[in-house]
């Protein structure tokens, strides 16, 4: 793994996210491909997460089943794998959710882009927080249900005619293509941490109207007005924002502004992993994602942003020199690469 060292600690909290992309076509093939032992994604996703042995682990694109079996059956491979993690939480995500209207504006009812957030079945990409410690389930705060008209300056589409696709449409939008979630984790000898955690929906695949431009914009906006107490209740130290942006501070095509004024925030700090073997054609090494076909190619998309409380040790992203055998895993597990920060307990 490559890493950048600013400090030395005994006893460091290790945090990664990962975008496992073990999303499936239909409901409880997770489930089935888990427990026959011999998918080879499945392993490789396995064997980067054992790679990395981070205390706390975000996972994106991991299908939600409402008895959790499918999250309990990957638990148990990893215990297998010598890797631990009894506690657990994911909840229903806006995935496949279903809104009875035509979100998508293409005339028809029914169909994954009239769900709340893209999918085919409900849970379909979802989230999960893999732990060793204890999770305060009932102390998570979860701004799944929040409606994307109302985020303090919201990006909403239009066109000649009007919001799009329709003023009903968007009046029962959720800002959230997955979730957003904050997840107080208590961890001995330290006391409660807090995991910001999202998915925000990719910025393309729309049209002049920018709809999932904007809104992949807003998920990320989003937390720079929690941050500033628009929503729920705020810790004040010992948290990190982590997951999956769907953006880069300076390639692709999502807008900019939020994931700079993230990147850029007073109240958290940006460890700027880099990866031996992520290097666009700029020799970028800092890049998490590998979308060469299509292009953009490589971005960073995939971020671990402690409060400016911690001290960053180290940090990296798993993406290894192609020399290295674990490159081939890397790459047959996801698109995307485990993003881990190692830090200090403030």
């Amino acid at each position: 793994m490559a890493f950048v060292t600013t400090g030395a600690s005994a006893d460091p909290l290790r945090i990664a996210t990962y975008n496992t992309e073990l999303g499936r076509d239909g409901p409880g093939l997770l489930l089935r491909d888990i427990l026959r032992g011999d998918d080879p994604q499945i392993t490789a996703t396995l064997a980067i997460l054992t790679t990395a042995a981070a205390d706390i682990v975000a996972l994106q694109g991991f299908d939600y089943d409402l008895t959790g079996a499918a999250l309990g059956a990957y638990q148990t491979a990893l215990r297998d794998r010598g890797l631990d993690y009894p506690y657990s939480f994911a909840i229903r995500p806006n995935s496949g959710w279903q809104s009875g209207l035509d979100l998508d504006g293409d005339g028809r009812l029914g169909g994954p882009g009239d769900a709340q957030g893209y999918g085919r079945f409900s849970g379909q990409n979802g989230m999960a927080i893999l732990s060793r410690f204890p999770i305060a389930a009932k102390d998570v705060q979860d701004f799944s249900p929040l409606l994307w008209r109302d985020l303090p300056g919201a990006l909403l589409p239009e066109t000649d005619e009007g919001p799009y696709p329709s003023a009903t449409a968007l009046a029962a939008q959720r800002l959230s293509s997955k979730g957003h979630w904050i997840v107080p984790v208590d961890v001995p000898g330290l006391g409660r941490v807090h995991l910001m955690t999202f998915h925000a929906s990719p910025p393309v695949f729309d049209g002049l109207e920018d709809r999932n431009g904007k809104r992949n914009h807003d998920e990320t906006a989003f937390w720079l007005a929690y941050l500033d107490g628009a929503f729920g209740i705020v810790p004040r130290d010992r948290f990190i924002l982590l997951g999956d942006a769907n953006s880069d501070p300076v390639d692709g095509d999502s807008r900019k502004s939020a994931i700079v004024g993230l990147l850029g925030d007073p109240r958290l700090q940006d460890p700027a992993p880099v990866s031996a073997g992520g290097r666009d054609a700029t020799g970028d090494a800092g890049d998490t994602v590998d979308w060469d076909d299509p292009q953009p190619g490589n971005l960073r998309v995939d971020y671990a942003l402690p409060s400016t409380d911690w001290t960053v040790l180290q940090s990296g992203v798993i993406w290894p020199p192609t020399d290295d055998p674990l490159a081939a895993v890397a790459e047959s597990a996801s698109r995307h690469r485990l993003v881990w920060v190692d830090l200090d307990r403030p």
